[in-house]
């Protein structure tokens, strides 16, 4: 099977499609599907777009969706929407990380009318294609013959929280590993774990989250990691294969096409 794998396109409909476009996905005429590692909103401005795809992908059973931190924060924040909206609301990190924009473009409400009536946006949100449809499609991870597809890497032990944990070790039991362990591994810098030695034997691991400029700048010490000179295609390593373009920045979606 031929497999078209992107990550973290954040509601940048454009930036995908034209990635898409370019490794020839519109074109292919033979068995193939798109792998999509999680984060496909907040930040970009095209939300709807970007739903009405994926929904098309799911009902013709051409996608497979990997959850990402952004569908955390996504249902965090609705489970929990009137302890968030608050008059602080635009200090919280779900503000600040775009999962309040991407409510907005998607309830059509505006901020005051969602502050006004947060049961009523909870209410529509939930009514949507994205929770009623996309995040129910969304799975831990998936894996082929010699690939495991995540969003930040596979679950294991390690020191700290989110990108910046450190002390990773392996564990071999991470398949069976319950929702907040792998909520947890959401937030991880694979490029970090692996480096720490948390491979999987004989298979190649390939994740978003983190853009890949992190691994060129501080692995491979050729550029920096978000100056003029940055690098964010993606990161080749054995064992790792991080794809997350980091597209607010770099104004691209990386797509890559593997065969197993």
């Amino acid at each position: 099977m031929k497999y078209y794998v992107v990550s973290d396109i954040h509601g940048f409909y454009k930036e995908f499609i034209e990635a898409l476009t370019e490794k020839g996905y519109f074109e292919d005429k033979k068995p193939h599907k798109l792998i999509i590692c999680g984060d496909l909103f907040d930040r970009g401005e095209e939300a709807l777009e970007l739903q009405d795809f994926v929904v098309k992908l799911i009902e013709n059973d051409e996608a497979i969706l990997i959850l990402g931190n952004h569908e955390d924060l996504a249902i965090e924040f609705v489970d929990n929407i009137t302890y968030w909206m608050t008059p602080t609301i635009t200090a919280t990190h779900h503000y600040r990380n775009g999962t309040v924009d991407t409510v907005l473009a998607l309830t059509g409400m505006t901020l005051n009318e969602a502050y006004m009536d947060p049961r009523k946006c909870a209410k529509i949100m939930n009514g949507t294609p994205y929770f009623k449809k996309i995040i129910p499609a969304m799975r831990d991870y998936f894996e082929t013959e010699n690939y495991i597809f995540v969003h930040g890497w596979i679950p294991c032990h390690a020191v700290g929280r989110g990108s910046r944990a450190t002390g990773f070790v392996y564990r071999n039991d991470w398949r069976e590993l319950d929702e907040e362990e792998w909520s947890r591994a959401r937030w991880f810098n694979g490029m970090n774990a692996i480096r720490e030695g948390v491979r999987e034997p004989l298979k190649t691991i390939v994740c978003g989250h983190i853009h890949a400029s992190y691994g060129h700048s501080v692995f491979e010490g050729r550029c920096s990691e978000y100056g003029e000179d940055a690098d964010f295609s993606p990161y080749y390593e054995k064992g790792i294969i991080a794809i997350d373009a980091s597209t607010a920045n770099s104004g691209k979606v990386n797509c890559i096409v593997i065969e197993d």
